[in-house]
């Protein structure tokens, strides 16, 4: 079960100029072994890439739905594939 994923996630909502990118980064470190980034998007949405063991992959997808984010979160979609590898770290783009 805990075999690594890339979980690509797009959040809609309030979530731009609220502190959200920092937040989600400092989620995925504290849940350890996610790499990846998290992306303002020109339609408002933030998109973030994580990459890691899959269980540490849904928890930080608990966290964006949860109402622990800053902002509002609206609703949030994911896709999930095998990890492509290449990020060192957890960045904000």
């Amino acid at each position: 079960m805990n075999d690594a994923a890339r979980l690509t996630a797009w959040v809609r909502g309030r979530v731009q100029g609220v502190g959200f990118r920092w937040f989600t980064r400092a989620n995925a470190l504290e849940i350890g072994g996610l790499t990846g980034f998290a992306l303002n998007l020109d339609d408002g949405r933030v998109q973030i890439v994580a990459e890691g063991p899959r269980e540490n992959c849904h928890r930080l997808l608990e966290w964006l739905r949860s109402d622990d984010t800053p902002g509002r979160v609206d609703g949030v979609t994911e896709i999930w594939d095998t990890p492509r590898g290449g990020y060192e770290g957890f960045a904000i783009r």
